[in-house]
């Protein structure tokens, strides 16, 4: 059976640098940062008080609000705003069958599971929410897309923690080529500004405790020192492309690749010689019949962290070769912070918007160069450049590698 297209005809995000897509680009554009110091948990007894809060939010519908936790109304509203750029209707233009929905968040609801503990600890049991499941469970994002926007195929909930959002895009891209659907709403959310979660990541070093917004995430950088915690959603309407054109639908670009891998080697740390990312990248552009020297632009996964960034660009040069050189890798996280399991469904956004207006977003805060990392990092502000392939790579906890190649549609 012949392999069907997958493109992409929306986009959305919620972001601590917009809570839609062209602010949140017009930001990425102009270099600006979304950092201060934390106000939605008390960090007096912590050492890292630096995050990306998203800011200003108000879900739209606040009875529908109170059946959820703030990281499925982060990815019903970046679902919605995708939904809306696509023109898709279910039961008007596709079979609602037809339509399925890949969502996933890292670490789901921990700021109501943090909130409810308490509560059952101080106040006795029975003042625990009866919705204390729905409302923590990470695949309730799923679910609750389906529901809104009446997604009857497939609904499954993605967890790979910091791959998670580009897994979910990935496995949208499957499910189109199979001919399983003939649209996915692609989406992944995090909120996870919850007292726990920034001791946990502290205690673990693995986040910055710089007191400077500009120098806290510093991807690249040699004083680069852990990531700063962020949160929001990205959401992505990949729809077969006969079925695209039919509508009438406006063609954003087309997904042509991915691939997934573990490193089978460590609960946090990635394997060091950039193995299971460089095999990753590798099988995403074997996925995609496209050859390292076509690319003209990596979204790193680039957290911050010392060890991240080395085994990243290593895995990078593993694949490219001397084309690591001359390929422009950008971290978008230098602004936006670590969206945990957010953070690759934002970054393909960026990559479709780095696609369609011609600008390579830069990796901001970058002053001390290491030895070590030597590629393009785009570290002097936006770059015009015509893009016609984009890699998105991503890396999280467990070992698990992915990488997707969007590529303008022709």
């Amino acid at each position: 059976m012949e392999s069907k297209r997958a493109v992409i005809t929306g986009i959305g995000a919620v972001t601590p640098i917009g809570n839609n897509v062209e602010d949140s680009w017009k930001n990425i554009v102009a270099g600006k940062h979304g950092f201060a110091p934390v106000t939605k948990i008390d960090t007096t007894d912590l050492k890292v008080t630096i995050g990306g809060e998203v800011k200003d939010f108000e879900y739209a519908d606040k009875r529908e609000a109170r059946r959820m936790d703030l990281f499925v109304q982060y990815g019903i509203t970046a679902a919605g705003e995708a939904l809306n750029m696509s023109g898709l209707v279910s039961g008007e233009n596709i079979t609602p069958e037809r339509l399925a929905v890949y969502g996933g968040s890292g670490i789901g609801g921990i700021t109501t599971l943090e909130r409810e503990i308490v509560k059952a600890h101080e106040h006795g049991p029975k003042r625990v929410t009866p919705l204390l499941a729905p409302l923590i469970i990470t695949n309730m994002l799923a679910g609750q897309i389906a529901i809104k926007y009446q997604a009857k195929g497939t609904a499954l909930g993605i967890v790979t923690a910091c791959a998670t959002g580009t897994d979910a895009i990935g496995q949208a891209l499957f499910s189109i080529r199979r001919g399983e659907a003939d649209a996915v709403i692609a989406d992944a959310a995090e909120a996870p500004f919850a007292l726990a979660t920034f001791a946990g990541f502290e205690n673990m070093t693995a986040m910055s405790k710089s007191d400077d917004p500009d120098r806290a995430s510093i991807p690249f950088d040699r004083e680069r020192s852990g990531f700063i915690m962020g949160e929001g959603a990205g959401a992505l309407i990949i729809e077969e492309l006969e079925h695209a054109k039919a509508r009438g639908a406006v063609i954003l670009a087309e997904l042509v690749g991915y691939g997934s891998t573990c490193d089978a080697f460590h609960i946090t740390q990635p394997e060091e010689t950039g193995e299971g990312a460089a095999n990753a990248i590798r099988l995403a552009l074997e996925n995609a019949g496209i050859r390292p020297e076509e690319v003209s632009y990596i979204n790193a996964h680039g957290t911050s962290t010392p060890y991240n960034d080395l085994v990243e660009t290593r895995a990078v040069k593993t694949v490219f070769g001397e084309h690591a050189y001359k390929t422009p890798m950008s971290s978008t996280k230098s602004m936006t912070g670590h969206l945990l399991g957010a953070a690759g469904s934002t970054e393909a956004v960026y990559c479709v918007k780095a696609i369609n207006e011609g600008i390579i977003p830069p990796t901001i805060g970058y002053k001390e160069r290491d030895e070590a990392l030597d590629l393009d990092y785009v570290t002097e502000g936006s770059r015009k450049m015509d893009v016609n392939v984009a890699m998105s790579n991503s890396l999280g906890f467990g070992g698990h590698n992915a990488s997707i190649i969007i590529r303008k549609y022709r």
